[in-house]
């Protein structure tokens, strides 16, 4: 199966020229490059595990020359970045873990000053069984070859977002760097509230200051960053994007299932950042689309499928939860239309478009995949998307 295509490639200057005055292409200097996107999304990330397991079987999955992670992406991005050989490892992981695995509750020290109301001491056993020196040592010699390895954190106190290059401490691993990797990778999936923020001693000048990292989806739901290329050898060709590869697994949906709220103040507190999340996630897509599209890149994106029936919350870490979800990615990458290659919001069939009301009475039009409606106890009502009744704006209103 071949891997499908993207964005149109536009003529360079003479700077970083991918086409000729003739319209030819002249030969490729050197082979595609491929970057490779995790987004965060909690337990949701047994799907992104299930499709690079599955993107392994379909036998076209590339060799990465940047794996970025945020959240649970960060948790994914070290075993991504080894290649197949970690599959079945990852498999494991993303379909056998549960809450206790990774937390302990800890309500009563949230209550009176804690950072936090449950402890990830859980989390971070389990980060260093899998970061054994031979996992570093492999990921340093992928370093040294030029490959690069990120995780992302959102600095707390200085509010700014912090990329971690985990390859570059795995090749000095000197005393205190593979605590420093594990410190990185527990803090990108630090929940604020949730889970405590992970404690990085850094020195400032010879002065010693602790931050505080939490979840770098604070920040941004995914990131990108260039492929590396050695000093001696930028030329503008050289750091020419054109030909890049950009995939983006994202762990989760595009847009949030609708529900039923209880209106409570903190329920609807809750609801609205997530519906924030998404909605953030989406401008990220809609970013790195077009910066892809400015630079000559080729942008690919998957995500769990609107129709998909995924469970509301992606903060429940259960084998049950999580094995269809990473059975979905496995299925999906499989398919011949699994990778999406326009931004979000431009998809009819989906539903994506905005809704435009100019008035009261409505009436029902199916806008994309419809899924039941879960309500508080539990009995789901038929999903109804109201649309506006005419479908031309009545004369009167252009007259006020």
């Amino acid at each position: 199966m071949r891997t499908p295509r993207s964005s149109p490639r536009w003529p360079r200057n003479s700077a970083g020229s991918s086409a000729t005055s003739s319209g030819r292409r002249p030969p490729r200097a050197r082979p595609p490059r491929n970057v490779l996107c995790l987004s965060g999304g909690g337990s949701f990330g047994a799907f992104s595990a299930g499709v690079l397991v599955g993107w392994t079987e379909r036998g076209d999955r590339p060799c990465f020359d940047v794996v970025t992670g945020i959240g649970t992406g960060g948790l994914i991005a070290p075993f991504a970045f080894l290649g197949p050989k970690s599959d079945a490892q990852r498999e494991c992981f993303n379909t056998t873990i549960r809450d206790k695995d990774i937390s302990k509750k800890a309500f009563v020290k949230g209550l009176f000053g804690a950072d936090a109301f449950t402890d990830t001491a859980a989390l971070r056993k389990l980060i260093g069984g899998v970061l054994t020196p031979e996992t570093m040592a492999d990921i340093a010699d992928a370093h040294r070859a030029g490959r690069r390895l990120y995780v992302g954190t959102t600095e707390e106190e200085g509010k700014r977002f912090v990329l971690w290059s985990l390859g570059a401490m795995a090749c000095r691993n000197g005393p205190g760097d593979r605590d420093l990797m594990i410190d990185a990778i527990v803090g990108s999936a630090s929940v604020p509230g949730f889970f405590p923020s992970s404690k990085i001693d850094v020195n400032v000048d010879g002065v010693c200051h602790t931050e505080r990292h939490i979840d770098g989806g604070v920040s941004q739901g995914l990131f990108f960053h260039p492929p590396y290329v050695p000093p001696d050898q930028r030329t503008p060709q050289a750091l020419n994007l054109v030909d890049t590869n950009v995939w983006v697994i994202l762990a989760g949906k595009l847009y949030a299932d609708s529900e039923v709220i209880t209106p409570s103040a903190l329920t609807q507190a809750g609801k609205s950042v997530s519906t924030m999340i998404y909605a953030q996630t989406r401008g990220d897509l809609q970013r790195l689309w077009t910066y892809s599209l400015l630079s000559g890149m080729s942008y690919h994106c998957v995500a769990i499928p609107q129709e998909h029936p995924a469970p509301v919350s992606s903060g429940e870490f259960k084998p049950e939860v999580m094995r269809p979800l990473f059975a979905e990615g496995r299925r999906l990458i499989g398919t011949s239309n699994a990778w999406r290659t326009t931004p979000p919001g431009v998809d009819k069939s989906q539903g994506e478009t905005i809704q435009e009301r100019w008035a009261r009475d409505l009436t029902f039009q199916q806008r994309g995949p419809q899924l039941p409606i879960p309500r508080a106890k539990g009995s789901p009502i038929p999903p109804r998307y109201p649309s506006p009744a005419p479908l031309s704006i009545p004369a009167e209103a252009h007259e006020r």
